[in-house]
Order: C-alpha cells, then sequence, then structure tokens
C-alpha cells in the first residue's frame, strides 16, 4: 500500500547546527563571483558598519549542505522517488544578520502537503535558523512537487 503523503504534513526532521565559517563565506563569494570586500576583510566590513564579516543572502544552504542530513536523506524520509521530484518555489524570510564565528542550529518541518486527484503531491517545507542566543535569525521555505 502506498503511504498518504498529506501523512507527512507536520513531520520534523532531526535538527543539525554548524558554526559559520569567514572562508566558506569567501568561497562562497568567489563562486558567486561577487567581489565584495566585506565577504572577505573584516575591517572592510566594519568600515560599513558591520559586527563583522556578514553571510551572503543563501549562505544558509551552505549551512544545510555542511551539518544537516543530505536531500537523498531528506527526499527517502519522506518517501519521494528523486526522479519523480520537482522544485517548485524556494523563499527566504531575514530577521538578524549573520555574522563569521556565529553558530547557527536549524530545524526544518513540512508544514504543509497537498495533493491532487491525478497523484501530484506538493510538499511546503520550512527551516528555521537560530543563532547562538536563540535569535530567530532566517527562515527558508521551499515547496517540492512530487510527481505521480
Amino acid at each position: 500500500m502506498v503511504a498518504n503523503p498529506e501523512d507527512k504534513k507536520g513531520y520534523t526532521f532531526a535538527p543539525y547546527s554548524g558554526r559559520v565559517e569567514a572562508g566558506k563565506i569567501r568561497e562562497l563569494a568567489l563562486a558567486l563571483g561577487d567581489d565584495n570586500p566585506i565577504y572577505t576583510d573584516e575591517a572592510k566590513a566594519k568600515e560599513e558598519g558591520l559586527d563583522a564579516i556578514p553571510i551572503q543572502p543563501t549562505f544558509m544552504e551552505v549551512i544545510d549542505m555542511w551539518y544537516g542530513s543530505s536531500f537523498e536523506d531528506l527526499m527517502e524520509q519522506l518517501d519521494i522517488d528523486m526522479k519523480k521530484l520537482l522544485h517548485g518555489e524556494q523563499e527566504y524570510e531575514y530577521f538578524a544578520p549573520v555574522y563569521a564565528g556565529d553558530m547557527i542550529y536549524a530545524e526544518t518541518k513540512v508544514t504543509d502537503v497537498k495533493t491532487k486527484r491525478n497523484g501530484m503531491a506538493f510538499y511546503t517545507l520550512e527551516t528555521i535558523y537560530r543563532n547562538q542566543n536563540n535569535e530567530k535569525v532566517m527562515a527558508a521555505r521551499m515547496m517540492l512537487v512530487k510527481m505521480p
């Protein structure tokens, strides 16, 4: 019997944590072709009024990749065949600055699942990121489409 995708609503994956490393910020800047010195030089970042080297807007993907479960493992936990998967949407919401040296704690939850009569399922996953002070610094939401 095939599991009902809607049974995964509310499912929470194992939490993870990792330190924001200046070297990883620098590597992402190089990969993106972003030569803004605030991502590589702490003195320049402070000249711009920042506390330290800041992260780029999508840097939390680095935290996910280095410290979280693999995407393949996440899909296995949701019973999604990767050959039938589409990435529908991605959005980020920012609450507070994140800097090199910060410790990030993350938890991902399936916040919604909608199924269609044709067998398609739409999963909404939300990851909440908190810093070492338990301050919510960011939320990332993605919608995945499981094809029949």
